[in-house]
């Protein structure tokens, strides 16, 4: 079965500043604008946060799973931005967070998020990330966008 796609990796880029190796969104499935996206997360050993977290064991940091919930959160907000290359968006806070599965190598993250509140330059989302089905983290974030600094008028 395969996900049709939105967005793949190229138009990511042009949205978001996240680069290697911190870029942690693969491609957008399903997008309603201002509202809802989803997107995917495809995990593998040659991640280099699995160094060290753990070796002989990998497990994908939990906090990585919110970071990439923040960045599909970015690429929806960021759509909407015409001037956006003069634009970031912070992670500003993080409520009711739960991490309820380890995700491993192999694994496919489901990188789901609804608007709950959403102004010029703020955010709020509920995201889930899921694996195969199965919840692996959810929480509820805050974003807010700032100017890039030493970014021209």
């Amino acid at each position: 079965m395969s996900e049709e796609t939105v967005f793949d990796i190229r138009k990511i880029l042009e949205l978001v500043p996240h680069r290697y190796p911190f870029l942690l969104v693969d491609r957008v499935l399903e997008l309603e604008r201002r509202k809802r996206i989803v997107c995917r997360k495809c995990v593998t050993i040659n991640e280099p946060f699995f160094q060290g977290h753990f070796p002989g064991v990998p497990v994908m940091p939990g906090v990585l799973m919110v970071e990439a919930l923040a960045q599909a959160a970015a690429v929806l907000i960021l759509l909407e931005v015409p001037d956006r290359e003069k634009k970031l968006v912070y992670f500003t806070g993080i409520d009711e967070c739960r991490f309820r599965r380890a995700v491993i190598p192999g694994d496919v993250l489901r990188l789901e998020l609804e608007v709950l509140h959403l102004k010029p330059h703020a955010a709020k989302m509920r995201g889930v990330v899921t694996v195969d089905g199965e919840v692996a983290v959810e929480a509820r974030l805050f974003s807010i966008m700032r100017d890039r600094e030493g970014a021209s008028s």
